[in-house]
């Protein structure tokens, strides 16, 4: 199987308030919760604060295991939501599907095996988005997210973050600087699902824009195939500015056959923050 460098996207829930200036280098960490309180706090109420405070720091060779399990749960919920929430952004597969519905009615003659039929269609488009969704995530943990440190953190103008709460790796995020355009992009942000809803994700977002100005470069791009809209609400609030969108894209470990093609389809779209002229 041919493993391409992929491109996609984690979901995330993104409940955040807006932060300070970009601030902060390469290898500097950074510390980020919510605006503290003028009023003085009891013990009780400062020992919640403090398990509210996410660090966001580089990678280490010890967060190997929960940075994979974090990004594989992450791509693993892709499987619903591009099975059967992803119908919707389908119009044409839709009513192909309407159609073969009304096909099986006329050759078969029988309601039952016409309610039957829908049924049928969504199976086996669950079926081929998990193939499809498990050949990326192997194609994935076998190249970029099998040696972090080999793709992220040695080459000039890339990078990789972990988000910790309370001691635990809760989010992760890449940078990978493509010098041919002045531009990083932003790759693999993920969160665990059980820490969503307390910006994270945002705030991980932030890190590589922080990092894409402190090394001058002139803009970030991403392309995502998220199907939840909070994911492409959470690009927008950055400041990204969507470039382009394409109905038939091609993830890593697609084989493209006929079947494959009916029952996956996903939608890539591409968003560019530009930081400065060139």
């Amino acid at each position: 199987m041919h493993c391409s460098s992929p491109k996609m996207v984690c979901e995330t829930k993104i409940v955040a308030d807006e932060h300070d200036a970009i601030h902060g280098t390469k290898k500097e960490s950074i510390l980020w919760s919510s605006p503290p309180s003028s009023a003085p706090l009891n013990p009780a109420e400062a020992k919640d604060v403090r398990k509210d405070v996410v660090f966001i720091r580089e990678f280490e060779r010890g967060d190997q295991e929960e940075v994979r399990r974090i990004f594989y749960e992450g791509i693993m919920e892709r499987i619903p939501n591009t099975a059967f929430r992803g119908l919707w952004q389908q119009p044409k597969t839709q009513f192909l599907y309407v159609l073969l519905t009304i096909m099986c009615f006329y050759m078969t003659k029988s309601l039952t095996l016409t309610c039957c039929a829908p049924l049928i269609l969504m199976g086996a488009r669950y079926y081929y988005s998990r193939k499809v969704i498990q050949n990326y995530l192997d194609c994935a943990l076998h190249t970029d997210m099998a040696d972090i440190d080999a793709y992220y953190m040695k080459p000039t103008g890339s990078c990789f973050w972990v988000a910790v709460l309370d001691g635990r790796v809760v989010g992760i995020v890449a940078a990978q600087g493509h010098e041919d355009e002045n531009t990083v992009e932003l790759r693999r942000m993920s969160v665990d699902s059980r820490y969503r809803g307390k910006g994270i994700a945002k705030a991980l977002g932030r890190r590589v824009l922080e990092y894409a100005v402190r090394n001058n470069y002139a803009g970030v791009v991403l392309g995502t195939t998220a199907v939840k809209l909070a994911a492409h609400k959470l690009y927008e609030s950055l400041g990204f500015r969507r470039t382009g969108q394409s109905e038939d894209y091609r993830l890593p470990g697609m084989s493209r056959s006929p079947l494959e093609r009916l029952f996956f389809q996903i939608r890539h779209t591409r968003y560019r923050l530009q930081l400065r002229e060139e």
